[in-house]
Formats: C-alpha cells, sequence, structure tokens
C-alpha cells in the first residue's frame, strides 16, 4: 500500500510517497513517539531505495545533530533504526548512506539541500569511500599477517579484510553497501575486470560452507557478541533477518550478512588484546580458520585483490 506523507512548507505542500506493506500510518505514529520538532527526517537504507525484504527495518534518520549512538524501535513488529545526523556531514562512508534517501520531514529544505549536494558529488563521495575501505582492508591484512604465530585474532582480521573489500567493490559499482543484499548485488554486477574479484573475495569468506546447522551456531554467536558490543536491540533484528534468510534457503546470504555484522562489531572494540574471551564467541560467528598456513594463504591472496583494486580505482 502507498502511503502518503503530508509534509508542510512555508511556500507549498509537498507530497512524500512511501510504498510499503507496514509503513502507512505507522510513520506517523514514529515520529511522535520521538518527539521530533524543527528538524529534518530521512528514510534511508533498502526500504527506500526498492530492494528490500519483508524483514528488513526501515532506516530513519533525525538530523537533529545529537552525538547518539544508534536506536532501535520496535512498533507492531516492524522494527526501525533510529539515527542521529548532522547537515554538516563529511564522512563518505555516511553520506553515502543518504544517498537516495527518501526525506520525510524537512520544513526548511535544508536535507533537500544536503541531498542535491550529495547527488552532485556522488562520484567523488564514492570514490573516497572506496579507498577508505582499501586502506582498511590493507591494515586488517597487515594485523594478520604480523600476528599468524601470536594473534588468536588472526583469522578474524582477514574476515574483516575481505568484508572491506567487499564493500569497496559495491562502492565501486555505486551501490551502498547493505549487508543483507550485498551478496545479491555483488553477484549481479556486470562482468569486468573490477567485479571479477568478488571470486575470490567470497571463497576467503567462506560462504561455500553455509549449511543450516552452521548458521544456527553462528547466528547465536552473532546475537551475543553484537548484544555484548551494541546492547541496542539490534540483535532481534538479526535474528528476524536469519529466519527470513533460512525460511527462503538463502544460506550463503545468511552466512555473509551475519559475518558482514560481525565485522561491523570486531572493528568498535577497542583494546582488544586485554579480551581473548572474545577469541571464542568469535570462533564461531566468524566461522574462523584455525590453521597458520592457510590464513597466511588467505591473507596473500587478499592482498593481491587489494592491489588491484588500488589500482583500477585510479584508473
Amino acid at each position: 500500500s502507498a502511503f502518503t506523507l503530508m509534509v508542510k512548507n512555508s511556500h507549498f505542500e509537498t507530497l512524500y510517497k512511501i510504498q510499503s506493506d507496514n509503513f502507512c500510518l505507522e510513520a506517523k505514529n514514529i515520529l511522535e513517539k520521538l518527539s521530533i520538532e524543527n528538524c529534518p527526517v530521512g528514510m534511508g537504507g533498502c526500504k527506500s531505495q526498492g530492494h528490500s525484504y519483508d524483514c528488513c527495518e526501515y532506516d530513519i534518520t533525525i538530523f537533529d545533530g545529537k552525538e547518539q549512538k544508534e536506536s532501535f524501535l520496535e512498533s507492531n513488529k516492524t522494527f526501525y533504526r533510529i539515527y542521529h545526523g548532522t547537515l554538516q556531514e563529511t564522512s563518505p562512508s555516511i553520506l553515502l548512506q543518504y544517498d537516495g534517501m527518501t526525506i520525510l520531514l524537512d520544513e526548511q529544505w535544508e536535507l533537500r539541500m544536503l541531498l542535491s549536494k550529495i547527488k552532485e558529488k556522488r562520484e567523488q563521495i564514492f570514490n573516497a569511500y572506496t579507498k577508505n575501505c582499501l586502506v582498511e582492508a590493507g591494515i586488517c591484512i597487515a594485523k594478520a599477517k604480523n600476528g599468524l604465530s601470536t594473534d588468536p585474532f588472526s583469522s578474524s582480521w582477514i574476515k574483516c579484510a575481505a568484508y572491506f573489500l567487499a564493500d569497496a567493490i559495491s562502492a565501486l559499482n555505486f551501490h551502498r553497501p547493505s549487508p543483507a543484499h550485498m551478496l545479491k548485488m555483488l553477484r549481479e554486477f556486470s562482468k569486468n575486470k573490477t567485479n571479477e574479484l568478488v571470486s575470490p573475495i567470497t571463497e576467503s569468506i567462506g560462504i561455500e560452507r553455509a549449511t543450516p546447522s552452521l548458521l544456527s551456531r553462528m547466528l547465536k554467536s552473532t546475537i551475543g557478541f553484537s548484544d555484548l558490543v551494541e546492547n541496542n536491540s539490534h540483535s532481534k533484528v538479526i535474528s528476524q533477518k536469519y529466519h527470513y534468510m533460512i525460511e527462503n534457503s538463502l544460506f550463503s546470504d545468511c552466512y555473509f550478512y551475519l559475518g558482514h555484522i560481525n565485522r561491523d562489531n570486531f572493528k568498535k572494540i577497542q583494546d582488544l588484546h586485554r579480551k581473548p574471551e572474545l577469541i571464542h564467541i568469535l570462533k564461531t560467528g566468524f566461522d574462523l580458520e584455525s590453521d597458520i598456513t592457510k590464513i597466511e594463504s588467505e591473507a596473500n591472496k587478499l592482498q593481491q585483490v587489494t592491489n588491484s583494486l588500488l589500482t583500477f580505482s585510479h584508473e
């Protein structure tokens, strides 16, 4: 069904139409519950760009300039991920999340102006994000190599590197990285020398190992890790997406998704060397390799992929 949200402006009224089965009047309720006053609000993510699953949450960004962590709101069995943003944002990783955003509230047209600038500089933003991902991948590979015999997290760094490279390829194709949908997109990208590198990346991630029994164990660890690091009900969304993917036999996509979520949370941890107990939860959550020879081989393979992507991104 189509929901029309009326946004009043001093000059005229604008109608924003959002196609959704669940959004409907719920959007008004969400804005009321969040006590939104005098600041722009936008909806990003897959729900805004037309390639979502029924299980996907709505990404709502409130441009109030507050430095608050993302939170989750559940209403009528639908989840809303609430972000707080600023209209002066400069980070490429955040700006590309705003690309294609649907405006929900924008009385002063400030958000419209920001989105116009993003559209104008879209290529530069995606290129900057790609380079950031390749730098991150390089750092992760170096950490894996340097700690082959001493760092219990060396295999985790390999997984992180592979996901950063997947993000880079997604961005090189001007697609916003979206964990639940990325594997499908990576497979559907047109064949060229950049996208041919998807295969060694997904091999390194290990998607061919995905089975219902393994995914069930990975889910438990991923949820536990999310609760430990984020503590914001994200685990409920993770569980919902897991069940949807399993029911629809999207085993490889589910494996990719869970690993990507773990990568994001793994990177948030400070003083990792002081938390060796985390290796037990990551061993299952990441489906880690323990053979040092294989870890080194994967590191070398991903180093070659990184070098190739750096070359392609400068062409």
